[in-house]
C-alpha cells in the first residue's frame, strides 16, 4: 500500500475519533442541536387543521358571554382571549377582574366605556351578573350571546368547596353532608355571599335566587334566557358544546381547542339521595338546567349524531396531539409544580387548584403558542388588559381589587 494512502486513513480514522469524542462530550454535557425536520413538523402541527366541510360563514367576532360560576367558564375564557388576542379584538374588561360582581352589570363598570362616545367593544366575557339593558349599551346589536350551565348539584359541591370561607351558609354548616342535610337551617337570605349558596345559576342569570319556586315563574325565566342567549352550553358535554360554539361562531377547530382550567384537585363524588336534595334546593336552577339540556339535545340533533360523534372525535385528537406537543405532563399539575408566574393558578378556597407545566425545550414560536392555552384567566386578562391600555386610565374611580377580593366578591 501506498504510502500516501496509508497517511490519508490515519487522518480519516483519527478525524472520526476526534468526531466521535466532541460528540460524547456533547451529550454528557446535556447539550442538543435542535433539527430542523422536528422544528418543521412542531409548526406544522400548528397549522389550523381545515374544516371537516366548506364554509360559507363569516366568523364572529362580536362575542358577549355570560360566565357564569363554577361551570367550566375559565376554561372557555381562555379560548375567547385567545381568539381576541390573535385578531386584535377590543375587550369590554372590567376594571378589575370582575364587573362589581354580585352587582348587576352597569355600564359604568367597564374600562374606557363613554356613553357619548362610545367604543366599539368586539368581546365580552369576564365575571358579571347578567343586565341586558346596561349590556346592550356597551356591544353591537349583532352580538352574538351565549352561556353555559351546569347541574345544580355538582355545582353545589364545587361552590362549598371554593367558597367556604366567604359565604355565610357555607361557613355555618360543619361539613357539605350536614348542609346538604339542612340548607335551610343555615342559609339566611341576604347574608355575606349567601348568593353562592342557592340557585347560583338564577342569580348570575340577573333572576331572584330567592322566589318562591313556581313552574310559571321558572317558565317565563328560561324563555326569557333562551330569548336572549342563542346558545346555552353545558360543563357536562363540554366537548360537545364546543362543536356547537364553533359552529355557531364559524370558527376553526384549533378556536376551540383548550386544556381544562380553574380544576380542583379532588372533587366528592355524591350519593343519588344527596343529588336529589340539592337540585330540590336549587329548584330554580334544576328547572332551568332541565330546559336547556332539552334545547342542547335539539341542537345535536339538527346538528347531526353522526357528525357530532365525528367531530367530537377530531377535536378530542387534536386536544391530544397539542397536548403532547406542548405540555410536561398530560395530567394537570399542582401549582407549585408550575415555576412560571404566568401560567401558575390563583389558589383560592380549602382545595388545590391544578395547571398545566409547559415544556422549555420548544422553539420559541411554538411555546408561546403552548403558553397562551394554559395561560389563566386573572393573567390573561392583565396582559390583554395592558396592551389594550398600555398608559391606563387618569380618572379611574374604581376601587382597586386584588384578585383575592376578586374571588370572594
Amino acid at each position: 500500500m501506498r504510502l500516501g494512502q496509508v497517511c490519508r486513513i490515519q487522518v480519516m480514522g483519527f478525524g472520526l475519533i476526534v468526531l466521535m469524542a466532541i460528540g460524547l462530550t456533547l451529550q454528557l454535557l446535556g447539550i442538543h442541536f435542535p433539527k430542523s425536520s422536528t422544528h418543521s413538523s412542531a409548526l406544522r402541527l400548528l397549522s389550523s387543521l381545515p374544516p371537516s366541510s366548506p364554509r360559507t360563514c363569516q366568523p364572529k367576532k362580536h362575542i358577549v358571554f355570560l360566565k357564569t360560576h363554577k361551570t367550566a367558564g375559565s376554561t372557555i375564557l381562555n379560548l375567547l382571549h385567545r381568539y381576541g388576542d390573535k385578531n386584535g379584538l377590543l375587550f369590554a374588561f372590567p376594571f378589575k377582574y370582575q364587573f362589581s360582581y354580585p352587582n348587576l352589570f352597569h355600564s359604568r363598570r367597564v374600562k374606557g366605556f363613554n356613553s357619548l362616545k362610545r367604543p366599539q367593544y368586539d368581546i365580552l366575557c369576564h365575571h358579571m351578573r347578567f343586565n341586558l339593558p346596561e349590556v346592550r349599551k356597551v356591544m353591537p346589536p349583532d352580538s352574538f350571546y351565549f352561556t353555559i350551565l351546569r347541574d345544580p348539584a355538582t355545582m353545589a359541591e364545587s361552590s362549598f368547596s371554593y367558597y367556604r370561607s366567604v359565604s355565610s351558609a357555607f361557613k355555618k354548616a360543619p361539613s357539605f353532608k350536614s348542609f346538604i342535610s339542612h340548607p335551610s337551617y343555615y342559609y339566611r337570605e341576604g347574608e355575606r355571599s349567601n348568593h353562592y349558596a342557592r340557585n347560583l345559576l338564577w342569580f348570575d342569570l340577573g333572576f331572584n335566587p330567592n322566589a318562591p319556586f313556581t313552574v310559571a315563574l321558572a317558565r317565563s325565566g328560561a324563555r326569557a334566557v333562551d330569548g336572549i342567549f342563542k346558545l346555552v352550553l353545558l360543563a357536562e358535554y363540554f366537548d360537545e358544546s364546543m362543536v356547537l360554539l364553533k359552529e355557531e361562531l364559524c370558527w376553526n377547530l384549533d378556536d376551540v381547542v383548550t386544556f381544562k382550567l380553574n380544576i380542583r384537585g379532588f372533587s366528592r363524588p355524591l350519593e343519588p339521595e344527596e343529588v336529589k336534595k340539592l337540585r330540590a334546593w336549587n329548584s330554580l336552577d334544576w328547572y332551568i338546567y332541565e330546559y336547556f339540556n332539552r334545547t342542547f339535545w335539539d341542537k345535536v340533533e339538527r346538528f347531526g349524531k353522526e357528525k357530532m360523534d365525528n367531530e367530537v372525535m377530531r377535536l378530542r385528537e387534536r386536544r391530544q396531539q397539542l397536548a403532547e406537543l406542548c405540555l410536561e405532563d398530560l395530567e394537570p399539575v399542582g401549582a407549585e409544580n408550575i415555576k412560571e408566574d404566568a401560567i401558575k393558578p390563583f389558589q383560592f378556597g380549602q382545595e388545590k387548584i391544578l395547571g398545566w407545566a409547559v415544556r422549555k425545550d420548544l422553539q420559541p414560536y411554538i411555546r408561546s403558542h403552548c403558553v397562551q392555552m394554559v395561560t389563566p384567566e386573572l393573567q390573561y386578562k392583565d396582559l390583554l388588559d395592558a396592551r389594550q391600555f398600555p398608559t391606563g386610565l387618569p380618572n379611574r374611580t374604581e376601587p382597586v381589587v386584588t384578585p383575592a377580593k376578586a374571588a370572594a366578591q
